[in-house]
């Protein structure tokens, strides 16, 4: 058996109502059969070429299984007016939520949402990423608080892969922030220090650049993704393999910033320290349907060396694919 299998069809029904979904997240204290998923109420440009826009709205979604979900009723989220109007001043476009996140605190059995919430410039070009968060006992009773990261210049923050805490009790989580040359704007991955689950929290240091490494397949743009569970493949007290988001090298071509294959990959994440160890030098996934994109944002393990990975393709649909520890484990340092 190779590393993965990907699963014929798509891991979401639709519907009639949106054309283009992605970013699921389940929650696990229901056997991972019912979460959240972003839906695009309006695409304009192309998710191959850079400047396109997004229209987001967050709904629940329902699984008869693993392999299969179905869509039902937006996301209500108490406060989310007052928070989005106090965050826009007016001044600037919501363009809804996205990227939704769930972790459950254990000790508390709250549970705790994040998501990306990105503002355009109404006057012109330019973006504030902000780190959403909202908190409550399940998906019907969330409450948004102010976001938990706040972009103010400092790269913003989305696509939270959420750590387990270390010996001081500390979550050295990651977020995709950003930096920029002289010609280009890069994907970054950084920490983001939580002391609080649902307070605020601080941006680390940038872990990752793809302009510092050589190696091709993340050379544009990177953003993590699921860690996965010591019980799937343990690589050493205080470090979780994961799966990284990486894209190739941006070109420019006729005035135009082209996008290259964005692929799954593999890495180790030292979260004692907030460190990566290792990042694989080939791409793990690549859908079979690709065109540009394929995006991890969901990892469930089901038994003893296996385990379901969700990830959306070219933006548009959800696919779930099995994962085997063993042929994985050769692909390792």
């Amino acid at each position: 058996m190779k590393e993965y299998t990907q699963h014929p069809g798509k891991a979401v029904e639709t519907g009639e109502k949106f054309e283009y979904v992605m970013a699921i997240s389940l929650d696990p204290r229901v056997g991972y059969k019912e979460g959240v998923i972003r839906c695009i109420t309006n695409r304009s440009g192309d998710v191959a070429t850079s400047g396109y826009i997004d229209r987001s709205v967050l709904h629940k979604v329902h699984g008869d299984s693993l392999n299969h979900f179905s869509i039902g009723e937006r996301l209500v989220i108490k406060n989310q007016d007052e928070i989005v109007s106090q965050l826009s001043g007016g001044k600037l476009d919501f363009l809804g939520l996205e990227d939704p996140d769930i972790f459950i605190d254990e000790k508390t059995g709250l549970m705790h949402l994040y998501f990306t919430m990105p503002f355009h410039n109404k006057g012109g070009h330019g973006m504030l990423i902000h780190l959403g968060h909202a908190v409550g006992k399940d998906l019907d009773s969330l409450e948004m608080t102010m976001p938990v990261l706040m972009d103010e210049g400092a790269g913003g923050a989305k696509e939270v892969s959420i750590a387990p805490a270390n010996k001081r009790g500390v979550h050295y989580n990651l977020v995709e922030s950003s930096a920029s040359d002289d010609e280009f704007t890069y994907s970054t991955v950084r920490t983001a220090i939580a002391e609080d689950m649902g307070k605020s929290w601080k941006f680390g240091e940038t872990v990752f650049h793809p302009k510092e490494h050589d190696i091709p397949w993340i050379g544009g743009h990177a953003s993590p993704g699921p860690l996965f569970p010591k019980n799937f493949i343990d690589v050493g007290e205080g470090k979780l393999l994961g799966v990284i988001n990486g894209r190739e090298a941006n070109q420019r071509v006729g005035g135009e910033i082209k996008y290259g294959m964005f692929s799954v990959g593999l890495f180790v994440y030292d979260y004692e320290n907030g460190k990566i160890d290792w990042v694989s030098h080939e791409p793990f996934i690549q859908d079979s349907e690709a065109r540009t994109i394929t995006f991890a944002s969901q990892f469930v393990e089901q038994g003893k060396g296996s385990g379901i990975l969700y990830a959306h393709v070219d933006d548009s649909f959800v696919r779930a694919y099995t994962l085997n520890a063993d042929e994985i484990k050769e692909l390792l340092p």
